[in-house]
């Protein structure tokens, strides 16, 4: 009992030294009967100050200690915690990349199809626009065939005109006096004719109708027809020497053919 009792007052007088000051001592409780087989000192019963001595003494070591054991723990959970959110993520980036190269599929497609119909409206536009062209030239060919067709039917009335006209510049030409006798008759009935030459010429010169007489000219038998073939001194064969009947023609077509006769 002396040997517990020396060792409960040196603990007492420890603690009441190191509490600062003003602290409220508290009385330290004895060991019980079957104390440490050591014999250490236990802890006061109440002592804040101490435990907190003591904490404070063996901190460091209790925090690693506590930052080692719950280190494993926390990195697990936060694996654990983080591994739903990154395959969300990866399926999310998959949707997408597949929407994308459906979406790029469709702009491909569209774009051919747009293709297509351009083409199409192309070669459209151009066979419209032959088309416009061959009905202008069918067109212009028809009209000229219908002048073709009426002057052919016109000029055999030119031509009784024209014969008319000479016959009777000839006849009054020849008789001077006769016709002065007669008074007037002749000559008006000679500028009716003319009038009406003149009227019907003009008239076939307005439809592009040109009538052209090759006297003196060579013989081309895509616009001459030769009637007759005479030897003519002082000109060289092959040259017209008379025309018998005018030719007509419109723009580069030969409508009627001039007759001609030519110098062997």
């Amino acid at each position: 009992m002396t040997h517990e009792h020396d060792i409960a007052e040196a603990a007492h007088e420890a603690a009441s030294q190191g509490a600062p000051d003003g602290a409220p001592e508290s009385a330290p409780e004895t060991a019980p009967a079957g104390g440490d087989p050591a014999g250490e000192p236990v802890a006061p019963v109440g002592s804040v100050e101490w435990a907190a001595t003591a904490a404070q003494s063996r901190g460091p070591e209790a925090s690693e200690g506590s930052a080692h054991a719950a280190g494993p723990a926390h990195s697990a959970g936060k694996a654990q915690s983080g591994g739903p959110e990154a395959g969300a993520a990866g399926d999310e980036s998959t949707d997408h990349e597949r929407q994308l190269e459906h979406d790029l599929e469709e702009l491909a497609a569209k774009a051919e199809k747009a293709d297509e119909y351009l083409d199409l409206a192309q070669r459209t536009r151009a066979d419209f626009e032959n088309y416009r062209k061959r009905a202008a030239r069918e067109a212009a060919a028809a009209q000229e065939r219908g002048i073709a067709k009426l002057a052919k039917e016109l000029l055999p009335a030119v031509d009784n005109l024209d014969r008319a006209l000479e016959a009777a510049q000839s006849a009054a030409a020849s008789d001077d006096g006769q016709v002065a006798a007669q008074g007037n008759g002749t000559s008006t009935l000679i500028s009716g004719i003319k009038l009406v030459h003149d009227d019907v010429i003009a008239a076939l010169a307005r439809a592009g109708i040109e009538r052209f007489s090759p006297e003196g000219e060579k013989f081309d038998p895509q616009q001459h027809e030769a009637i007759a073939q005479h030897p003519v001194e002082g000109k060289e064969p092959g040259t017209v020497i008379e025309v018998y009947q005018r030719g007509y023609r419109l723009g580069e077509v030969v409508i009627r053919p001039a007759r001609v006769v030519v110098a062997a």
